[in-house]
């Protein structure tokens, strides 16, 4: 067993123990090589298309009200009072560590690298390959090297490949300002991380809550649902998001990732936990990372938003590409 931390050190609280970092009170969310071996020995059979076509798009520099571009899988263009946010940026063919192996992208991405507008800041919510793509970062950083914002550990990942990377970390609960324009507060989530098979939970997971110009936007990042609780606090600390970003794919079988990511009734009940204003779902059919079939996230949002009476309107499924602007 590891006995240093390559990515963070710092003092043991609520949800760091010295080497690891942890989910205080929710399931435990390793899974350990018999678990991955019973999944692929009872993965059905439900192969994704190998392209489905989309139509990029070219935003704006700027926008002054509350506009989400989704690009694909968790990489969505937040503009917001002026300020340009970009999440966890995907550019890459494969979410994977080697570019021969590992899923493939299905849908290019909503928007050219070199259509992007001035990126204020990139929010990054974790480590794992699908999220943390180094060549997509090195990219823009040589274009327009913006701020980087993300949990503890993060960035020493980051600086091994990007020496030169502005980077700003913190705890969960922690803020960081992008000016006067803007504060990104890093949130918990119910996930856990690891880029190799010996650093699980060493750097930390988390989401944002995004204030700026009288509007809260929440980007979850990847996450489980778990008891609820940490969805209920952040509706009581922050009040009631106008928008909700909320991960709505990668979810079967749900004995291996329930605690992990949420299935899409679990993503409703965090829009209704959060009292959010609107939601839009992401993190679904871009890569194929687990058992469901590729339209399955958009079905079930559509039928349960229907059994719960909430308008669809009010919850999109967004494909790369698709433009969401928040009214008000």
């Amino acid at each position: 067993m590891p006995r240093h931390n390559p990515w963070y050190r710092g003092p043991v609280s609520d949800h760091f123990d010295g080497l690891r970092f942890f989910n205080p009170g929710e399931p435990d969310t390793d899974r350990g090589l018999r678990d991955i071996l019973r999944w692929r020995r009872l993965a059905p059979d439900n192969p994704w298309p190998k392209h489905v076509e989309i139509a990029p798009v070219v935003p704006e520099p700027h926008v002054e009200g509350l506009t989400v571009t989704m690009v694909g899988h968790a990489t969505v263009l937040i503009q917001i009072a002026g300020i340009n946010l970009l999440t966890d940026p995907l550019w890459s063919h494969r979410a994977s560590p080697v570019r021969f192996a590992g899923p493939k992208r299905v849908m290019q991405p909503g928007i050219r690298l070199d259509d992007l507008p001035p990126i204020n800041a990139i929010l990054l919510s974790h480590n794992h390959y699908d999220h943390l793509d180094i060549a997509a970062l090195r990219n823009i950083h040589a274009r327009q090297s913006p701020l980087i914002v993300t949990p503890l550990g993060n960035d020493a990942i980051i600086r091994r490949h990007i020496s030169t990377a502005r980077v700003e970390t913190g705890d969960w609960g922690d803020m960081v300002a992008i000016g006067q324009q803007a504060e990104i507060h890093i949130v918990p989530a119910l996930h856990w991380s690891s880029r190799g098979p010996a650093d699980r939970r060493m750097a930390l997971w988390g989401g944002f809550m995004i204030r700026a110009g009288g509007k809260l936007v929440y980007f979850a990042g990847d996450t489980g649902y778990g008891t609820g609780t940490i969805f209920r606090a952040l509706r009581q600390k922050f009040g009631p998001p106008d928008l909700a970003i909320l991960p709505i794919g990668a979810y079967d079988p749900r004995w291996f990732m329930a605690a992990q990511h949420v299935n899409p009734e679990e993503a409703i009940q965090i829009m209704r936990d959060l009292d959010a204003r609107m939601a839009v779902g992401m993190h679904w059919g871009v890569f194929k990372l687990t058992d469901e079939a590729r339209d399955d996230p958009a079905e079930r949002l559509a039928v349960g938003l229907a059994a719960d009476g909430i308008a669809p309107e009010r919850f999109r499924a967004m494909l790369p590409g698709e433009v969401v602007r928040v009214p008000g």
